[in-house]
């Protein structure tokens, strides 16, 4: 199992609309999050001293090719569905990798 965690801005004028989203998620979307091995799957919010919205992310990973799940769940239809009313809610971090929405974070301590 790996656990990972990831940041990404949410859009002042949107951010009741995603935290409405996210107290229904859509089944078929949370059948392909388990699908996909992720478990545990967290986000946190939370307005920081700039004054902007952010989202936390936490999973746990327990299958052998995130690369091949990952490209599962982008190619399922009701996931990319998902996506499209999600993603206009969100802002980017500037700095985030290529390729990556949300930005990763480095693991730094973990208690069990």
């Amino acid at each position: 199992m790996k656990r990972y965690g990831s940041v990404i801005k949410v859009k002042t004028e949107k951010l009741e609309e995603y935290v409405q989203l996210h107290a229904n998620v859509w089944p078929d979307v949370l059948r392909m999050i388990a699908e996909c091995n992720i478990h545990n799957y967290s986000i946190y919010l939370r307005k920081l001293p700039d004054g902007n919205h952010y989202l936390f992310s936490y999973f746990e990973y327990t299958g052998d090719d995130i690369e091949a799940d990952g490209a599962k769940m982008a190619a399922d239809p009701a996931t990319q569905a998902w996506w499209d009313v999600c993603k206009p809610c969100h802002e980017p971090l500037a700095d985030r990798a290529e390729g990556e929405w949300w930005a990763g974070m480095e693991e730094v301590f973990h208690c069990d």
